[in-house]
């Protein structure tokens, strides 16, 4: 990732872009998965999670590929999902601080809320009444109405809520029954908090954990309540009489998933030693291990639509998501008793998963150079790779114009003749052609934009192919800095500082030493145009390149004529540039090439040579 950031008008504080250097389809979750959330309708997964992206996915086993589509607008991890509206409508909480309104079916972000003021942790569904909480860092716990979350636009976002305070510790887990009368709080103060969403007041306060609560579960009428602690314990709370019935030990370390069937007599679980166990509430005694992945559980789904066996979806620390089918289980919770010949509590229920959804690797160490220049990193299949960071430089204001390059604002009027290019066709009309862009280079449609505030909350992020869009457009005409529109919409770039150099010969090359001309040039000036004027100028290897020849000062503004074109591929094919016994790739700029490859007093000297055939 790269960033360009300027402070704003005002001085008090800096707005930062950042791009996203990718392929253009990740089709793979990259990290750990935070959030699953099953559509068994369409047949549908949707997984959340630490590269800021929401996938969906066909849970169809025939289908070979099972990627459908992805959904990106969040800028850090998302924590939680939930599914609304029969499916129709998608919620997520994000670090980012906002929380997302969805149109699940086509993909898209209809609107984003922007009232948690720190990490939005988790959200919790009540499907009778379509109302969603969402609770997170700042220990705040708002409530949404769904109906009038899908009403918002991307301009008309402003919504009143509820909010239920009282938590003294960022919140980690929700839980609200599906009636709606009953909304449960975990968090870091080791308590469960109990409001009524109807009237916002607080019923009760649950004590008995001794570390973060991590995962609730409510039943329908909302009379008894299912936690799982960072403690290792999981514990039914029955609401009426205020205090914990039943305490069950069944993993060796922290709980952070649950999940329930319907009748609420048996309790899924999975946590930190990567088990997954299902206990039966009444008769704690009786419980199977189901499986063991190879990473901590992060979040179960439990696809109760499944016809026996049972199914449950699996999302790990690893960027993975694994399907488990049950067979057997129904025998265990039917009879309230299994074979112990057959089904041993530490043998595992199921070897392996029915269906795999494969994830990437994603780097999990990164190392700097004592040159500050190269990168050592290590990803998750502990591939090492060596990164040159001069090859993703950072041209600040011809990389925004090209950034913001499908912007129609940023076009230049075609009716000013003044600010246009002519260019002569070969039957002698004249077209004016538009300036997009910046006129060097462009960066891949698929790139991600994000616009933020430096250190601090992001503002929002959009892929550079859709800043033509109606809401990206508006969205950006609302948010952009006028530092950003200088530049993009006015074209006023910022003054480059001219930086003097000198252009010799190599002493490899045979050619007697010049007498020492000294050049000037922006130092944005990419080396590329520094060998186009050696081929032109010096080497002369193409005498109809006289005609065309142009001034290396000349080579700085934007816009090239096919001929240019030419002349630039055939000098990169010809001549190669040295600076201190190091080949310099076209790409750099002569800014770059002074600090981090001349690195020394007295005015930059660079060496010619024609490559060898």
């Amino acid at each position: 990732m790269a960033a360009h950031h300027r402070q704003n008008a005002a001085g008090r504080r800096k707005v930062q872009v950042s791009y996203v250097i990718r392929d253009e389809v990740e089709k793979h979750n990259r990290n750990g998965v935070n959030a699953l959330q099953l559509d068994p309708a369409l047949n549908r997964l949707f997984t959340a999670g630490r590269d800021s992206i929401i996938r969906i996915w066909s849970v169809n086993q025939h289908k070979q590929d099972p990627y459908i589509a992805s959904m990106e607008h969040h800028t850090d991890w998302v924590n939680d999902i939930v599914l609304c509206c029969n499916g129709k409508t998608l919620i997520s909480a994000s670090s980012d601080t906002t929380v997302k309104v969805w149109n699940a079916q086509k993909g898209f972000c209809m609107s984003t809320l922007r009232t948690h003021k720190d990490y939005v942790k988790a959200l919790a569904y009540a499907k009778d009444k379509e109302l969603v909480a969402s609770a997170g860092l700042d220990r705040q716990i708002f409530l949404w109405d769904v109906n009038t979350l899908t009403a918002l636009t991307a301009s008309n976002n402003t919504v009143t809520t509820s909010s239920l305070s009282g938590n003294k510790d960022s919140i980690y887990s929700l839980a609200m029954n599906q009636m709606g009368t009953v909304i449960v709080s975990g968090s870091t103060e080791k308590v469960l908090r109990v409001w009524d969403p109807r009237t916002c007041a607080k019923l009760m306060k649950l004590k008995g954990h001794s570390d973060n609560v991590k995962s609730l579960l409510l039943n329908r009428d909302g009379t008894q309540c299912l936690s799982g602690s960072s403690d290792g314990t999981i514990r039914l709370w029955s609401l009426g009489q205020q205090r914990c019935i039943a305490t069950y030990r069944v993993h060796d370390e922290g709980v952070w998933a649950l999940q329930v069937n319907e009748a609420f007599t048996h309790i899924y679980s999975g946590g930190r030693d990567k088990k997954i166990f299902c206990t039966d509430l009444r008769n704690p005694d009786i419980r199977v291990l189901i499986c063991e992945e190879k990473a901590p559980v992060l979040k179960m789904e439990l696809d109760r639509t499944a016809d026996p066996p049972p199914v449950i979806w699996v999302s790990t620390t690893k960027s993975s998501v694994n399907k488990w089918c049950l067979k057997g289980i129904h025998n265990f919770r039917a009879s309230g008793d299994y074979d112990n010949d057959i089904i041993a509590p530490l043998t595992p229920l199921c070897t392996a998963p029915e269906q795999v959804i494969k994830g990437g690797a994603s780097i999990i160490q990164c190392h700097i150079l004592n040159d500050k220049r190269h990168i050592v990193t290590k990803d998750t299949n502990n591939n090492v790779a060596f990164w040159d960071v001069l090859k993703a430089l950072n041209l600040g204001g011809l990389l925004l114009q090209a950034l913001l390059e499908f912007w129609p604002r940023t076009h230049i009027n075609p009716m000013d003749e003044e600010e246009n290019e002519v260019i002569n066709h070969v039957n002698g009309e004249q077209e004016t052609r538009v300036q997009k862009g910046n006129g060097y280079f462009q960066v891949p449609p698929h790139t991600p934009v994000i616009f933020g505030e430096a250190g601090g909350r992001t503002l929002f992020r959009l892929l550079c192919r859709d800043s033509g869009g109606e809401t990206e457009s508006m969205l950006l005409n609302e948010t952009v800095p006028q530092w950003v529109i200088d530049i993009t919409v006015d074209k006023n770039m910022p003054k480059f500082n001219k930086i003097p150099f000198y252009l010799q010969p190599h002493s490899s090359s045979g050619a007697k030493t010049l007498k020492k001309d000294r050049l000037s040039a922006s130092d944005m000036l990419q080396v590329r145009k520094v060998m186009e004027h050696v081929y032109e100028k010096i080497i002369n290897l193409d005498t109809e390149s006289q005609t065309t020849a142009s001034s290396l000062a000349a080579n700085d503004k934007p816009g090239e004529t096919e001929k240019d074109e030419d002349m630039a591929l055939m000098a990169e094919e010809k001549i190669e540039l040295i600076c201190q016994d190091q080949v310099l790739d076209p790409n750099m700029d002569l800014r770059t090439v002074k600090h981090f490859i001349w690195k020394s007093g007295g005015d930059l000297t660079l060496h010619y040579r024609q490559k060898s055939t």
